[in-house]
């Protein structure tokens, strides 16, 4: 079972983040992550490179679903106001 802290933790390590939050219970979480790195990506290139970070916990069946909010910073200031 995957901890939101573990799934924090390995994103910080793979992904630049300005901001990053994880929230779950185990099995289904829910991330929002804000990044320079999505500049110019689209929505699923943006989901692709998270995957990529998460590959090997997806691939052995420790870490099942992840849902996201990916923003680059200039999303993330218009959102909060």
């Amino acid at each position: 079972m995957m901890h939101p802290e573990t799934i924090e933790a390995l994103l910080r390590e793979g992904l630049p983040c300005d901001y990053l939050t994880v929230e779950g219970d185990g099995q289904h979480f829910q991330a929002v992550i804000v990044s320079a790195e999505f500049a110019g990506k689209s929505r699923v290139q943006r989901q692709q490179r998270v995957n990529a970070v998460l590959k090997g916990h997806f691939d052995t069946g420790v870490l099942h679903a992840l849902s996201m909010r990916t923003l680059t910073p200039e999303e993330w200031e218009a959102q909060r106001g």
